[in-house]
């Protein structure tokens, strides 16, 4: 368990500080010698400061190292505790808003989080609104008798597969010509757009389109429809920032932390906890499960929509040597950037 801040003298804290920020900065253990110069205490007293952290869970010594980095415990301690936050810069602010300014909802959320990611050094993610797709195009394969493979392309790119069972005596190209149809008249349209002119055609051409298939296929349109809250839309950027000089040296971790974001689903379960609270929460190392096996740190933050309701959540994930001074406050500050976009 990590030890209250009053049970720290001001000798281990001031160390302890000291120790935690050049971890921080450089990535790699610090020794009492290169203490000597920021305190006003012989090589043997620094030392004994150490054991004494050391011994309280709050630091300890890599490999046969002489120098000490701070533990999960520790960097807890010290980001609930000691750390002094720094605002962004006005260059830094700008920054960010920048990226947003004048740009369609979806695409000022990839560049925010795209300018998170380069000037925090991480990788930038967000949880964004669930957007109704736009159709794109609509196909059909058959796959033997009484049923059809659906694929569904919407504006952004995304793909949907779905079988479907076909009513007895629906033939194929009865399908296809509402498939064609869909993707010639009707692309651009959401999912109930579509659906609602294809309704409309049922109703005042029934000679143009075959009337069962036609149903069959605005019933898949609504499904769809329905579907599409239920599943969150996550942005990622900047992976490659997570490859520093510091990271070349671990790069076991690197490799389980870049496996770790691929797995989409576990990183939107994780940033949906952040939704509770005004601020930023921080996730250190085992903490959260996901990122248990690389040692990574996730920064998260809420944003809210016009009426005020959390509608997603922006972060960035990173190894545990993270600038929290700096970056927490950058995250909530992206947050509140993209709540008043929304608003």
């Amino acid at each position: 368990m990590t030890p209250p801040l009053p049970e720290l003298t001001t000798r281990m804290r001031d160390i302890f500080g000291l120790v935690v920020e050049a971890y921080l900065d450089r990535g790699l253990p610090i020794g009492s010698k290169a203490l000597t110069g920021s305190v006003n205490l012989s090589p043997a007293s620094i030392r004994s400061v150490l054991a004494e952290l050391e011994d309280r869970g709050l630091l300890t010594h890599p490999h046969t190292s002489a120098g000490r980095i701070p533990t999960e415990s520790g960097l807890r301690l010290f980001v609930d505790g000691i750390m002094q936050a720094h605002l962004p810069s006005a260059e830094e602010r700008a920054a960010i808003e920048h990226q947003m300014r004048d740009r369609p909802i979806e695409e000022a959320l990839a560049n925010a989080t795209a300018a998170l990611s380069g000037l925090s050094a991480c990788a930038g993610v967000v949880v964004a609104p669930k957007f109704e797709r736009r159709l794109r195009q609509l196909a059909f394969v058959p796959l033997g008798p009484g049923q059809a493979l659906a694929v569904l392309v919407a504006e952004d790119g995304s793909v949907e597969n779905r079988v479907v069972d076909l009513p007895p005596g629906m033939s194929a190209p009865a399908l296809a010509e509402v498939g064609q149809f869909v993707s010639a008249r009707l692309t651009g349209m959401t999912l109930g757009e579509a659906e609602g002119r294809l309704r409309l055609e049922i109703k005042e051409r029934r000679e143009a389109l075959d009337a069962a298939a036609a149903e069959l296929v605005a019933t898949g349109l609504a499904e769809w429809r329905d579907d599409g809250p239920a599943r969150p839309v996550l942005i990622v950027r900047g992976q490659a920032n997570l490859l520093d000089e510091v990271a070349a040296l671990d790069l076991e971790r690197v490799r389980k932390l870049l496996d770790e974001l691929e797995d989409r689903q576990e990183i939107v379960r994780l940033l949906e906890s952040a939704r509770e609270g005004e601020g930023c929460r921080i996730f250190i190392g085992s903490e959260n499960r996901m990122f248990a096996l690389s040692g990574s740190s996730v920064i998260a933050a809420p944003y809210r929509g016009a009426e005020g309701r959390v509608v997603g959540v922006v972060g960035v994930i990173g190894p545990t040597r993270l600038n929290y001074a700096r970056i927490v406050p950058m995250v909530d500050y992206t947050a509140q950037a993209l709540t008043r976009l929304m608003g």
